[in-house]
């Protein structure tokens, strides 16, 4: 979620249960980053040593892998056309903000499932 949109809600006191990019950041234990390119270089050391990697495309292409407190991984990446554009830390950023943007279900979803089951506890209660 962008600041904007973040800001706009706090304006509005919508102040319902919600995830809050905190929220999101707070789950978040570790983040790594690799390209293609040194995924395959680790992949084929491994196998391979004695082979490289000639592939200019994969250099490009940047990884990022959110490890949440659960220890559930989330994977976001981002691709650069043409490698004469390719900035690894815009990359990393671009990567990161894909990411996380696949946390946002996850934890709405288990917010969401967390007020179910206080509701049913409510009822059923009330109901004794």
């Amino acid at each position: 979620m962008n600041e904007q949109i973040e800001q706009e809600i706090q304006d509005k006191y919508l102040a319902s249960p919600r995830i809050t990019p905190a929220d999101i950041e707070a789950n978040i234990k570790q983040t790594h980053f690799f390209t293609a390119e040194e995924g395959a270089q680790g992949a084929l050391a491994k196998t391979n040593p004695e082979l490289g990697v000639e592939c200019p495309s994969i250099s490009t292409l940047t990884f990022c892998v959110l490890v949440l407190r659960n220890g559930f991984t989330v994977t976001g990446e981002s691709a650069c056309v043409s490698p004469e554009n390719f900035d690894a830390e815009l990359g990393r950023k671009i990567a990161r903000e894909n990411a996380i943007s696949k946390v946002w279900p996850l934890m709405g979803y288990a917010l969401k499932d967390r007020l179910f089951d206080n509701a049913a506890k409510v009822n059923k209660g009330a109901q004794a």
